[in-house]
């Protein structure tokens, strides 16, 4: 595993999690109906990048995007959290559906590659 492209891939997920969490905390809408999708959706492109930029097997490729992608998520949440807007339980549900679209875009970075 390219631990140089993990980092990338993992901190491109990071501030665009950043981004919208900080969106959301300010702008209801956003909160309200972007965060699960945008945040999956962000995990997996966090995934797909990872992919991409490595080069590497699938096993290497789908083991990146699920790490890519569920750490991303998590910081991102952990923050929702700290803001008190998000409930603490979907630090564990989002962090996980949040792996699972990173693995997916893991995929879907391979098959492009």
């Amino acid at each position: 595993m390219k631990m140089q492209t993990l980092l990338l891939a993992t901190g491109i997920g990071l501030a665009a999690q950043l981004a919208m969490v900080i969106a959301g905390h300010y702008v209801p809408f956003v909160k309200d109906h972007v965060f699960m999708f945008g945040g999956m959706g962000i995990s997996l492109v966090a995934g797909l990048l990872y992919a991409k930029l490595a080069g590497e097997g699938w096993s290497h490729s789908l083991l990146g995007g699920v790490i890519a992608g569920a750490v991303c998520a998590l910081l991102g949440i952990a923050v929702s959290v700290a803001l008190k807007d998000t409930p603490a339980i979907i630090l564990a549900i989002g962090t996980c559906s949040s792996a699972l679209a990173g693995v997916i875009g893991g995929a879907v970075g391979k098959l492009l590659a």
